[in-house]
């Protein structure tokens, strides 16, 4: 680390332990969580429910803790915010809806893929509606990408077990790309954002909790859910809140370009746990899908490193 980070960033060690925090729940927690409710004859639409009827009492609480509960009120009083905000709420309800499918269906390594591709699929929305100019190395990290869903869709072609085509590759980085591109329009906090997210998706979730118990589908607090799956679900909340905290404080601390590197361990944590844990088929044409997103993914981090070295080279020049 430089002198000039060590000044900007002095408590770049806890930022990376908020990192790892962060990184290491999405990776590992939060599939681990849903494959357990999956399992036991959950159904998607109930995760996700239970995920916002418990997520957002502790944001509430969140917000009243760090003196931010006035930006809320403010924030669902503006037309500016709402008008950006209710779209964004039905892409990050996508995002959080497949991604839950992919572990129910056994396409994890496709949901890992996507989240491989996030970043460079951020790069292409920022050229269509900013005007960005990705540089001709970024072009071709994207170009790799999409030979890499192509590959994987060939080799779930071939395979016994296939999952058909990665279509969740595709759709988690779409739905998220869109959800930050809508985010970023909008000037409200993390927390705040999120709040105002799940108290417009919180009647929808007891609806859906209604409905499905109704129809002998949901399984929070049937007769037949043993108690400790009861209390699994109850933990939905803060599986969703504990690594936006960490992320949160991550970002704070360090560097971006930091952040962007340390990312790609939750999709590489996803990948791992898919074949090792969840018995997905890891087939040679699988691994070369997967081979390619990783150099796309290097090419990519490489020319991030390279132009935040020649940005900092360019402010010394100018301070001297």
């Amino acid at each position: 680390m430089s002198e000039s980070d060590s000044t900007q960033y002095p408590h770049k060690a806890k930022g990376l332990m908020y990192a790892a925090g962060a990184f290491g729940w999405w990776a590992f927690v939060v599939p681990t969580y849903f494959k357990i409710l999956m399992d036991n004859n959950a159904d998607p639409i109930e995760a996700v429910s239970q995920r916002v009827l418990f997520g957002l009492p502790i944001l509430i609480v969140m917000l009243f803790l760090s003196k931010q509960i006035r930006d809320f009120t403010k924030a669902i009083m503006s037309w500016q915010s709402i008008k950006i905000l209710i779209p964004s709420t039905a892409f990050i309800l996508i995002n959080w809806y497949f991604f839950i499918y992919a572990i129910s269906t056994e396409r994890l390594a496709h949901a890992s893929m996507g989240y491989y591709i996030n970043p460079l699929f951020s790069i292409a929305l920022g050229y269509l509606f900013f005007g960005e100019r990705p540089r001709p190395v970024q072009w071709g990290a994207i170009a790799l990408a999409g030979l890499a869903v192509v590959v994987m869709g060939f080799a779930e072609l071939g395979a016994e077990d296939s999952k058909g085509l990665p279509w969740i590759s595709l759709l988690l980085p779409f739905s998220f790309g869109i959800y930050g591109l809508l985010r970023k329009k909008v000037n409200v906090g993390a927390a705040v954002g999120l709040s105002f997210e799940m108290m417009l998706l919180f009647p929808l979730a007891i609806v859906a909790v209604i409905y499905l118990n109704n129809n002998d589908r949901g399984i929070f607090l049937a007769e037949s859910t043993p108690f400790w799956l009861d209390g699994v679900m109850l933990l939905g909340g803060i599986v969703t809140i504990v690594p936006l905290i960490c992320f949160t404080n991550a970002v704070r601390l360090l560097p971006l370009s930091t952040v962007g590197l340390l990312q790609y361990t939750a999709p590489t944590g996803q990948l791992f746990l898919s074949f090792l844990a969840f018995g997905e088929t890891f087939t040679p044409m699988k691994f070369a899908s997967f081979a390619i997103i990783w150099i796309a993914v290097t090419i990519y981090s490489w020319d991030m490193i390279r132009g935040h070295r020649e940005m900092k080279s360019a402010k010394v020049e100018i301070l001297e």
